[in-house]
């Protein structure tokens, strides 16, 4: 296991990103969603991913990690979702509008991410946390290599989550 980020991350707008070579933010925020059972880990546009945050402004706990294999179901987290990702490099964690990012190491090819989150209606109900002040909402960003599968809620115990996935749904 490579741990290629972890620490505070600035969101805004209850969003960050996932970007390679190939794809980047789309206008719409309903392209990446479009066909997807999960609200949270947005994986429709090729090359790139559309993850969501409780908190809508502010920083948020993050952890990234590039794995060999999958790992296994940790049921410290409130809410677990997957789906693929092709990666062409390079590859980079992304905030909302450039202004923060983070190269990961990872070589081309297909990869299955899972989009672990804690506390995310604490978040929402916050909605903006200072720089100063506690982080309230957690989310863990894991990589590992696999065949393309469709997306899935592996667990949904959030309001929040509840909302998004059912908003996802909604985008065909």
């Amino acid at each position: 296991m490579s741990v290629a980020f972890e620490g505070p991350w600035h969101v805004h707008y209850g969003q960050l990103y996932v970007e390679s070579a190939t794809g980047g933010q789309q206008e719409d925020m309903a392209d990446h969603f479009v066909e997807q059972a999960n609200g949270l880990l947005g994986a429709a546009v090729p090359g790139a991913l559309f993850l969501m945050t409780g908190l809508h402004t502010g920083p948020v706990g993050l952890r990234v990690e590039v794995l060999e294999s999958e790992p296994e179901d940790d049921d410290f987290w409130d809410d677990v979702v997957e789906a693929s990702f092709t990666a062409d490099l390079p590859v980079t964690v992304v905030g909302w509008g450039g202004e923060t990012y983070q190269p990961l190491d990872l070589a081309g090819g297909s990869y299955r991410v899972r989009w672990s989150a804690n506390e995310m209606d604490a978040g929402r109900d916050q909605d903006t946390v200072l720089d100063d002040e506690e982080i309230i909402d957690r989310y863990l960003l894991q990589l590992w290599p696999a065949d393309p599968a469709p997306d899935e809620v592996v667990r949904q115990a959030s309001e929040c989550a509840a909302y998004w996935h059912a908003w996802a749904r909604e985008q065909r």
